[in-house]
């Protein structure tokens, strides 16, 4: 019996020396290239670090609001220069819109253009004043026109006058308030024909100025002109033997008037 137990204790020593000795062996061979891949992959992962950038860090939450601030005020600021603008651009062609028909006026009426009569004291000096006796008289007509939403009667109180070029005249119309109301009028003119009117010449006239009637009200409205002498030397005025003053009323804006106690 006990030789047999020393038996199988012996063997059991021997199948143990070599399974160690196997173990041994296989660790032998295979820790060269355990660890050349274990070098590779070191490697790898060492260059795959290296290539990636490292991102910019975020900004802070308080430097991020004060950057969007200061792109606020300054979006803000341009769209106040826009506004200023633009609002002193239609400031501006307002004013040339009420400034225009005035200045138009003064131009027709230093140049002539589109039949107004030139007026200037230039004009009216006394040594242009002396009628050319040698040459034919002119007949000056009057003729006289009220917009429909003016409730005057505007005539004159002569159909025509003869004048020779450097004489004087003075010609009258009658206008009276036909309404019940109080009622401002203003008077336009012009010359036909148009040639004639850098020569037809007012010393006095009532046009362009407003004229206040109360209800029913009449008055006398005078125009005081000549032509100029130089109309008898212009070969353009030698066709021309009938000149016609027309002037057209019309009711003043923000018309009519409350009355007054």
């Amino acid at each position: 019996m006990a030789q047999k137990s020393m038996g199988i204790s012996f063997r059991l020593a021997s199948t143990r020396q070599h399974l160690f000795n196997k173990v041994a062996t296989t660790q032998r061979l295979a820790s060269p290239w355990s660890l050349r891949n274990a070098n590779v992959a070191t490697h790898h992962i060492h260059n795959a670090r290296s290539n990636v950038s490292t991102p910019p860090s975020p900004p802070s939450g308080s430097s991020g609001f004060t950057e969007a601030l200061g792109s606020r005020k300054r979006v803000k600021a341009k769209n106040t220069d826009m506004l200023y603008y633009t609002a002193s651009i239609l400031i501006g062609t307002l004013g040339l819109s009420y400034a225009a028909v005035p200045l138009y006026r003064m131009f027709c009426s230093a140049t002539g253009l589109g039949g107004a009569p030139m007026v200037g004291e230039t004009k009216f000096a006394p040594e242009r004043l002396v009628p050319r006796d040698n040459h034919r008289r002119i007949k000056v007509k009057f003729n006289a026109d009220t917009s429909t939403s003016l409730q005057w009667s505007f005539q004159p109180q002569q159909r025509q006058v003869s004048v020779l070029p450097g004489e004087t005249a003075l010609a009258f119309y009658t206008a009276k308030n036909k309404s019940k109301d109080d009622v401002i009028g203003i008077a336009t003119y012009n010359v036909t024909p148009s040639k004639v009117a850098p020569h037809f010449n007012k010393i006095q006239c009532f046009c362009f100025e407003e004229q206040k009637l109360m209800a029913g009200e009449q008055v006398d409205m005078p125009i005081f002109f000549f032509l100029d002498p130089e109309f008898a030397n212009d070969p353009d005025m030698a066709d021309v033997d009938t000149v016609v003053l027309s002037y057209t009323f019309f009711k003043a804006r923000g018309m009519p008037f409350e009355k007054q106690a």
